[in-house]
């Protein structure tokens, strides 16, 4: 470029400044991202150089890739660009070729890439396996080097790309990678789809905006100066008239001030042209901004002489410049659009027909220059092409939209099955599982319905329907539906049955085997998997007890039909059944089965290891489950598919599993995953997850997280994480209002039957006990809950083994509920520290500091301290700074001695230490010994019988007052000895010798 003589950037220095901010922080381990906005012309593609030379000067692996004006066309054109420049660079470096070799998914991208375009139709994970594989090839080649990826010209990137972009932006974190994107400003209209994608992106800390706006006239006198400009006065005009765009500045001088808008300006130069040179020029402009040489030539149809010369002149001029071996490429997109818009419509449907019949490559430029040169056949036949193309490639939405451009043609094309190669029942089915897998499943209901209308419905497409309906959450519209797609198979099953002589009555009995073993492989298909979509519909529906049939028939269909996804989907949902029923051995084993099958879905296949894992996870067996999530999540790591949903799901249960454990330092690493702002529902489950060991361990980062997450309090789930934990922050911060606001909100959300209401009833009943105040009606009523779902399943049936976890947190309620009423013993509590003894160290330690406050309060004072002593070392390596500040009140209440510092020197014990002051120091203050003075008579009696375990009713009873006045004495006791409930007041008093006296006794 003309401008980029004597190597100067003029009037940007601020804005490079920043962006290299943005590149060092990358060098440093702290990823960020960077987009460059501003009017066409305005110097975002000198900027961007500068800062690549930079970037290779300090040893960046540099990566650039420009999207082209073909839109969704071509999915992911900039990185399949960059991917092609590095094979072609020899100066791209060993590791940097390799590191692309080893992520077959982004082998896909790369013209002439020998790996395999993969199936027919996805499996609803191609794009998250492509999304993971860029992310694990930038993370691990950041590992050798820092990285920069730039991709140009976002104002015409495709869906997926926009949506890659964003997901590289917010995943990555503490790897050594620098995005950068540029985006014309002046092409923005108030629709269109990069708009809502820059809102997004510029929400994200991790993100710098950079605005290019038009030079001062200083810059610009500067600039053209640096052009070769003399002439004051000439300069002067054309600083008025470009009105600070550099690159309109360049033309006008190149023109010598000629009074021309920029268009005239750029076809002026090109009408200076040979008439030869000028039509290669069109030809050029057809192509797009880049173009290969053997095309243009073909195009062209000049011989190899003439062509050169021709070419010669044109790249003479500067209109077009060499593009390594991939050919040329405009100097300027606004070249290359001024050059087309000034086609005669003949003359421009010619070239792209000329296109059509030569390209080769690119199934969806061949669809665009078809369809541009009016060819339908050959358009719809392109269409097709384009969107298998775009499912190998993990592109949906690109998939979708050119399926629905196939369909849109169909009636305009005569022969249209014989010209697509396809049946329009299946180009449709195609169209809706790729919306579906885009995360439009209205969309991929519409068409299956629409289909369902304008086709003979067959069991195949009620199959459809059922499954992306149970996707929508619409239960009784997927069971209808599956029981529909389920009676025309079974109508088909009976039907070959019977035409191999098979007598009528038992036909139903011997179809589903036989339909399989006489080889219609097609039906059997059909049948198993709208069986097991039946099984899955009626699941968690009130017809809970016609699961288990369903299922089995499908297990046996889908073996005898050899039916891998069937018949693992069936195991899953057989296992879920037995689990529900307490049948613990047998949902295991059902499970393991399924975990061992290779279905040619890894969606099913990291389903089925998921499941499996929480199983044996639910049940106490916490080794056995690590093993298992540590399996299922090696796959999803080396299948692209971290961010998955059972990608992440296994991640989760992986971080509970250290949490449960006590292997915080891990449990934190692998939280620390999970972005604190976010700004989409997946992402705040996903971050919502972080909270178990930040809440437990009093984390700086809870605060921030939880107000990141609160705009998403409207979805159940996050509801039930997010506020069930900021119920517990709330506690440990003596915020006992907003705790118990938390859990009414939880208890909103969640189903009676729900396992989790058991938990959250425990929480509740944490809370009421530290009000201090008579809540007889709102206690029970939650212990009820939490009874409730303890024993009562999906559809009201009776639930099986709760497993050793839900059964100490239905202990853990009964013993709140005692706290409440004020008749909680020492028994109540060691009943808790033993049914979570299954190996959950920090609920034990926490159940220990009550049952040291219980022990307190009933006299046995040594047996506390040693429960107090064994919490206070847990809670010390755990590095759980809420309960040791717990146990530290207790402690100095108590007059216990600290116990022994942990002798481990482990990470957590680290933390632990550095998040406040030494144990010693915690635990060896005294006592405010003036606040028993500060109490009457009166609440000095009260106090005692506090201390002896009787309720408010009991007390008011003893000493002939109203239980309302005993309330009140209770709140100003709990108030001037400074202490947040019943049972640390009855510690106190036991400690004052208040206990022993019992009036009225």
């Amino acid at each position: 470029m003309v401008w980029r003589q004597n190597n100067a950037l003029i009037g940007r220095a601020s804005e490079l400044d920043r962006l290299v901010g943005v590149l060092d922080a990358a060098a440093a381990g702290q990823a960020g991202a960077a987009v460059i906005g501003g009017d066409a012309g305005i110097g975002k593609t000198r900027l961007v150089t500068e800062l690549v030379s930079r970037a290779r000067a300090q040893g960046f692996a540099v990566l650039i890739g420009q999207c082209a004006e073909l839109g969704d066309s071509l999915p992911y054109l900039p990185l399949a660009d960059a991917l092609r420049v590095v094979g072609d660079d020899p100066s791209a470096g060993p590791d940097l070729v390799e590191a692309i070799q080893a992520w077959p998914m982004l082998l896909r991208l790369v013209p002439g890439s020998s790996v395999g375009s993969g199936p027919e139709s996805g499996s609803g994970l191609t794009q998250q396996q492509l999304f993971g594989s860029t992310l694990g090839f930038l993370a691990e080649l950041s590992e050798t080097r820092p990285v920069l990826f730039v991709l140009e010209d976002l104002h015409w990137a495709d869906t997926a790309t926009r949506d890659l972009l964003v997901f590289l932006s917010r995943m990555l974190q503490r790897e050594r990678v620098c995005l950068v994107g540029t985006y014309r400003t002046d092409d923005l209209h108030r629709r269109h789809p990069l708009r809502p994608l820059l809102a997004e992106l510029q929400r994200l800390p991790s993100v710098t905006a950079v605005r290019l706006d038009p030079l001062g006239t200083d810059e610009m006198s500067d600039y053209l100066v640096a052009l070769g400009g003399a002439d004051a006065k000439m300069i002067g005009d054309i600083i008025e008239r470009a009105e600070g765009n550099p690159f309109y500045a360049e033309e006008l001088l190149a023109a010598e001030g000629l009074p021309y808008g920029l268009a005239s300006l750029l076809l002026a130069r090109v009408e200076r042209l040979s008439d030869p040179a000028q039509q290669l020029l069109r030809a050029a402009a057809v192509a797009g901004r880049r173009m290969d040489h053997d095309l243009l030539s073909k195009v062209s149809g000049l011989e190899d002489g003439e062509l050169e010369e021709t070419m010669r002149e044109i790249v003479s001029r500067g209109l077009l410049l060499p593009d390594g071996d991939y050919g040329y490429a405009f100097r300027h997109a606004l070249l290359q659009e001024a050059v087309y818009t000034d086609l005669l419509p003949g003359e421009r449907t010619r070239l792209h027909g000329q296109f059509a019949r030569l390209l080769g490559g690119s199934p969806a430029e061949l669809a665009y220059h078809h369809l541009a040169g009016h060819d339908l056949p050959g358009a719809l036949a392109a269409s097709v092409e384009a969107g298998r193309r775009a499912e190998t490639m993990g592109a949906p939405v690109e998939a979708h939209g050119h399926y629905d451009q196939a369909l849109a043609l169909w009636h305009r094309v005569p022969d249209a099955e014989r010209v697509a190669g396809i049946d329009r029942v299946r180009l449709a089915v195609l169209s809706a599982a790729a919306a579906h897998e885009s995360g439009d499943t209205h969309r991929a209901v519409h068409q299956v319905r629409e289909l369902l209308t304008t086709e003979e419905p067959t069991a195949g497409i009620w199959e459809r329907l059922a499954y992306y309906l149970i996707d929508a959450d619409d239960e009784a519209g997927a069971i209808e539906a599956a029981k529909t797609a389920v009676h025309l198979a079974s109508q088909r099953s009976v039907g070959l049955a019977s035409e191999r002589s098979v007598g009528a009555a038992s036909a139903r009995d011997h179809a589903d085997r036989d339909l399989a073993t006489h080889g219609d492989h097609d039906a059997g298909r059909i049948l198993a998997r709208a069986l097991a979509t039946y099984a899955r519909a009626l699941l968690w529906s009130y017809r809970h007890d016609e699961v288990k049939e369903l299922a089995g028939r499908a297990l046996q269909v889908a073996r005898a039909a050899g039916v891998p996804d069937a018949e693992s989907s069936a195991l899953i949902t057989l296992a879920t059944v037995a689990d529900i029923d307490g049948e613990v051995g047998q949902a295991k084993e059902l499970l393991a089965l399924a975990s061992g099958i290779s279905s040619g879905d890894l969606s099913i296949d990291l389903r089925a290891i998921f499941h499996h894992a929480r199983v044996h996870y639910e049940h106490g067996d916490l080794a056995a489950a690590a093993d298992i999530a540590d399996r299922g999540v090696k796959l999803a790591h080396e299948t692209g598919l971290s961010w998955s949903t059972y990608g992440t799901d296994l991640r989760f249960l992986r971080l509970l599993i250290h949490y449960v454990a006590g292997e915080w330092e891990q449990a934190s690493a692998v939280a620390a995953e999970f972005a604190v702002r976010v700004s989409r529902l997946p992402e705040a489950v996903l971050s919502g997850y972080a909270l178990f060991v930040e809440v437990a361990s009093g984390d700086a980062t809870v605060e921030e997280r939880m107000a990141w997450l609160k705009h998403f309090w409207h979805d159940g789930f996050v509801v039930y994480v997010v506020r069930g934990l900021a119920a517990e922050h709330a506690l440990w911060n003596g915020d006992v209002r907003s705790a118990v606001q938390h859990i009414e909100a939880v208890l909103e959300v969640l189903g009676p039957s729900e396992a989790a209401v058991i938990r959250i009833a425990a929480t509740g009943l944490w809370a009421l006990a530290e009000l201090g105040e008579s809540r007889p009606a709102q206690a029970d009523d939650l212990l009820r809950r939490a009874r409730v779902a303890a024993t009562t399943g999906p559809g009201s049936a009776p639930r099986g083994d709760l497993g050793p976890e839900g059964k100490a947190w239905l202990a853990r309620a009964e013993a709140e509920w005692h706290r409440v009423q004020g008749t909680a013993t020492p028994a109540t509590w060691r009943a808790v520290v033993d049914a979570f003894d299954f190996g959950f160290v920090y609920e034990v330690a926490r159940s220990r500091w009550r049952l040291a406050e219980a022990l307190l309060a009933s006299g046995s004072r040594e047996e506390a301290l040693k429960e107090w002593e064994q919490a206070v070392v847990t809670a010390e390596a755990l590095g759980a700074a809420p309960l040791r500040r717990a146990l530290a009140e207790l402690g100095r209440r108590a007059r216990f001695s600290p116990p022994p510092s942990p002798s481990s020197t482990s990470p957590s014990s680290a933390k632990s230490s550095s998040a406040s002051s030494s144990p010693a120091d915690s635990f060896a203050s005294s006592p405010d010994e003036s606040a028993l003075a500060t109490l009457t008579n009166r609440e000095q009696e009260v106090l005692a019988l506090v201390a002896t375990g009787l309720s408010n009713r009991e007390i008011a009873e003893r000493l002939f007052i109203a239980q309302k006045t005993v309330s009140v004495h209770v709140s100003n006791i709990l108030a001037k000895l400074g202490v947040s409930s019943r049972t640390q007041a009855a510690a106190y008093a036991h400690q004052e010798g208040l206990a022993s006296e019992r009036p009225g006794s």
